[in-house]
């Protein structure tokens, strides 16, 4: 059971259509590849070249950097600092796991005590930063969150014989993989930052039940999409996979441990350590069955008739 808080007219409906589906194929895998939280200041150099010492004397003073961040966090652990120049400002990327928390306020604390320790021992001269400088992103998708990961970066792929399209989605291997270049096309026309039809849709629902920060949606639906044609024994199949770069999500803080929320965590199993990889898996997993049954819809022209039949406006 995947518990969904949401006013939006047949979600539920469609989404279970596809977690119908999806266990009759077989289940959805899903892989957790990287997992990091960011803080981004920028340290107030007098030219480029400075800051081009200042890069190199982060990079050679690393574990003490290291240190100084992890002080003020039993959790906190900095795996790297990436490194920008741009002017006379170096932009740097603290990048940290955090354990079962989102760790938006744990990296701040963190990466304070950095940057104390930076400009109090650095030898380049500088001494003034900003703590952040938007090179994190947080609360807005950014390109540089799709490629280096903000929050857990999952991935979820199923493969589905063509007779279970058929049977549960009104439609068939072929069609859907036409939907998918079509819709694929039009989302590299509008640089959108996911070529999915609607992530935004499961997650915030997933978000208010489980008690997570709901702006972070803002950042967690970008996804890249891809399908092509497979084969379950001698039948063909449609292999549909869907990567999530910057879920954002805690078992641990905030409203997670709201009574409702914690009650669905429970019924998640997402409790105790570790959990948060789990409920980032399951997250990724449903939002692949929202995106097929909502593809399915469009391409066997059912999306409309579905909405007067079932919206809540009814």
């Amino acid at each position: 059971y995947v518990p969904l808080a949401t006013t939006e007219g047949t979600l539920v409906a469609s989404y279970n259509r596809g977690m119908k589906l999806l266990h009759a194929a077989g289940g959805v895998r899903t892989t957790v590849v990287e997992d990091h939280m960011q803080r981004a200041p920028a340290f107030l150099c007098s030219d480029a070249r400075q800051a081009r010492a200042l890069r190199d004397w982060i990079g050679e003073r690393f574990a003490d950097v290291a240190a100084a961040a992890e002080a003020t966090s039993s959790v906190a652990r900095l795996v790297d600092v990436e490194r920008y120049i741009a002017g006379r400002f170096l932009y740097c990327r603290f990048d940290y796991s955090t354990g079962d928390a989102a760790g938006q306020n744990m990296t701040s604390k963190a990466t304070r005590a950095a940057c104390e320790f930076i400009v109090a021992e650095n030898p380049c001269g500088v001494r003034e930063y900003q703590l952040e400088a938007q090179l994190a992103s947080d609360k807005k998708h950014s390109h540089i969150n799709t490629l280096k990961t903000r929050g857990k970066r999952v991935v979820a792929e199923a493969e589905i014989p063509d007779s279970l399209l058929r049977e549960h989605l009104n439609t068939n291997a072929e069609a859907l993989l036409r939907q998918r270049r079509i819709s694929h096309l039009g989302a590299r026309l509008s640089l959108t930052v996911n070529n999915g039809s609607h992530s935004a849709n499961g997650l915030t629902a997933m978000f208010i039940a489980t008690g997570q920060d709901v702006a972070n949606v803002a950042e967690s639906h970008a996804a890249l999409v891809f399908a092509e044609p497979g084969r379950v024994g001698s039948e063909s199949a449609y292999r549909y996979s869907i990567t999530l770069p910057s879920l954002i999500v805690a078992t641990h803080g905030g409203g997670t441990g709201l009574a409702t929320q914690r009650e669905c965590l429970e019924l998640l199993g997402c409790v105790g350590e570790g959990s948060a990889v789990k409920l980032a898996e399951i997250m990724a997993a449903t939002v692949l069955c929202g995106e097929l049954s909502l593809g399915a819809a469009i391409a066997s022209d059912e999306w409309v008739d579905a909405h007067d039949r079932h919206g809540r406006n009814r």
